[in-house]
Formats: C-alpha cells, sequence, structure tokens
C-alpha cells in the first residue's frame, strides 16, 4: 500500500507521510495467513530489550502480559506526560474528554485532520476505505 498511495498533503504541523524503506513484497501473490508465524518482535530507542509477542493474544510470549504497544499502554503513557506538561492551574484540553482513550483521540485537532487527509487519499487513489474497529474498543480509561 505505501508504494502506492500518493502524496498527502498539507499534513498539519508534526504530522507526515513517511516512505517505508523495507517490508516490500517481493511478490503480488496473496499470502497465506495460515503461514504467517504466531509472533512478533517490536522495540525502539530506550527500550531495554526486545519484546517478542502472540499475534494471536496480542500479550507478551514471557510474562503473558499486554504488550507495551497495547493501546491501554500506549494511552497511559500519554496520560502520564499529559500531567507532566500540565501545570498547576493549567488545562491542557478538556480534563473530561481525555479521561478516556476515545476522548483524548477526539479532542486531538492535529491528529483528527491528518486521519481526515490520510482517510481521502486512500479513497483517492482507490485503495479503499479505513477499516475501523468496533467503539466500544476505545472507550476506556487508563489506569493512571
Amino acid at each position: 500500500m505505501a508504494r502506492r498511495m500518493g502524496h498527502i498533503a498539507p499534513m498539519p504541523s508534526s504530522y507526515r507521510h513517511n516512505r517505508l524503506l523495507l517490508g516490500c513484497l517481493s511478490s503480488s501473490e496473496d499470502r497465506q495467513p495460515g503461514k504467517s508465524p504466531r509472533f512478533s518482535v517490536n522495540w525502539s530507542a530506550g527500550d531495554g530489550e526486545l519484546e517478542v509477542v502472540d499475534t494471536s493474544t496480542g500479550r507478551r510470549k514471557d510474562s503473558g502480559t499486554p504488550s507495551r504497544l497495547c493501546k491501554r499502554s500506549l494511552f497511559t503513557r500519554w496520560e502520564r506526560l499529559h500531567h507532566q506538561l500540565s501545570r498547576p492551574g493549567q488545562v491542557l484540553g478538556d480534563e473530561k474528554a481525555i479521561k478516556t482513550y476515545c476522548g483524548a483521540k477526539m479532542t486531538a485537532g492535529a491528529y483528527q485532520r491528518a486521519k481526515q487527509k490520510f482517510v481521502l487519499s486512500l479513497q483517492e487513489a482507490g485503495l479503499g476505505i479505513w477499516n475501523r474497529k468496533p467503539p466500544e474498543q476505545e472507550h476506556f480509561q487508563s489506569s493512571v
């Protein structure tokens, strides 16, 4: 998909369309899902180690706990950062709305504009519509 998608412009500041340099298919034939590995590996700068995740459950293979990349973990990290950036008496956004994952995403104006442009670009390139998960999967609070 990355190679078939054209330019997405203009994106809000701090958002850009990155061109993937790896993960390109060497064959145009459909891949059989049954041949996919049952694990994935993730890491990023600052992580102490690789995280191996069971792809059927989304949980770490070593401990059975949710991946550090699951929505709840990422939202908890975002919420901690949000509280660190807030000054006493200052509110960064609608405090009631940002208590839930869905609310925080809906109040992020630049994110919503970038997402709309991305979805429109998919349609204009003839790549179909962006699939959405059921809304109830995004109505949760973090543990912070």
